[in-house]
């Protein structure tokens, strides 16, 4: 594991490596149980959507380099390693990392787990054939920075997948938690998406675009979208995730993944 220096962060990453060190005991269980399943077996999402449905990750990862930027607890690393896939890991969280680690220890599976920040990954370019986010660096880093790095990462023809927020929650959803569930009110404009502070989080920055800009943002970068996968709630589907109703996801995509390949 590496480490850097928190004085010469960027003021986002610097707030939301704090917060995430807090937040990160509330997550090892999550994590935990991420880390249990078995090939065949993963699932994406805040309503577990299978894998064999979503196809997020390449049919075949053997033998390929692969990075997951913003690793959090490692799980992901942990599904790649498992198909085969030689793996990396970067997190920006020191306390996310110590849980990634224990679980290295816990599943005897060993790759590397690098204390970074995903906008700048101290690898050569096109050290990667595939590099994932779920989460981590496509909502918390800054994606002027972070794809662009991606891209630089990839060698010709690799492919990147990102899971984030849907288009539609983030319009929708309330500025404070307890204000209740995203509804079919938009509250906030689609023009100027890009930093975004909630009124019940001030500590930690999140980052939020318009499919235009990802659109062009991607082009600029080299980068060919190959598709995009708004998640859809399944029937019965529960969350303890207070933002969303399941019944709102069922009817608007409450999560997306974009699928992309670097030109070449």
């Amino acid at each position: 594991m590496t480490t850097d220096d928190i004085d010469e962060l960027p003021e986002h990453v610097a707030l939301n490596r704090a917060k995430w060190d807090d937040w990160a005991t509330e997550y090892a269980t999550s994590g935990e149980r991420a880390w249990a399943l078995a090939p065949g077996e993963e699932s994406w999402g805040i309503f577990n959507i299978p894998e064999a449905e979503l196809h997020l990750l390449p049919d075949d990862l053997e033998g390929l380099d692969a990075i997951e930027l913003g690793c959090g607890t490692g799980y992901i690393s942990a599904w790649m390693t498992r198909r085969g896939a030689r793996v990396v890991g970067i997190d920006n969280s020191p306390k996310q990392l110590e849980t990634a680690t224990r679980l290295q220890r816990e599943h005897d599976l060993d790759f590397p787990l690098l204390l970074g920040n995903a906008e700048k990954v101290p690898y050569p370019d096109a050290s990667f054939d595939f590099a994932i986010s779920e989460y981590g660096a496509a909502l918390w880093a800054d994606p002027y920075a972070w794809v662009p790095e991606a891209a630089r990462l990839l060698r010709p023809g690799g492919r990147l997948v990102m899971l984030t927020n849907g288009l539609l929650a983030y319009l929708t959803m309330p500025d404070i938690e307890t204000d209740g569930p995203a509804d079919d009110r938009l509250k906030r404009p689609l023009f100027g998406m890009h930093r975004t502070v909630w009124a019940d989080e001030p500590d930690a920055v999140e980052f939020h675009l318009a499919h235009g800009d990802w659109i062009r943002l991607f082009r600029a970068s080299g980068i060919e979208v190959e598709d995009l996968v708004e998640l859809r709630a399944p029937e019965g589907a529960t969350t303890t995730f207070k933002l969303i109703d399941p019944a709102w996801a069922a009817k608007w995509p409450c999560e997306e993944a974009w699928k992309v390949r670097k030109v070449g």
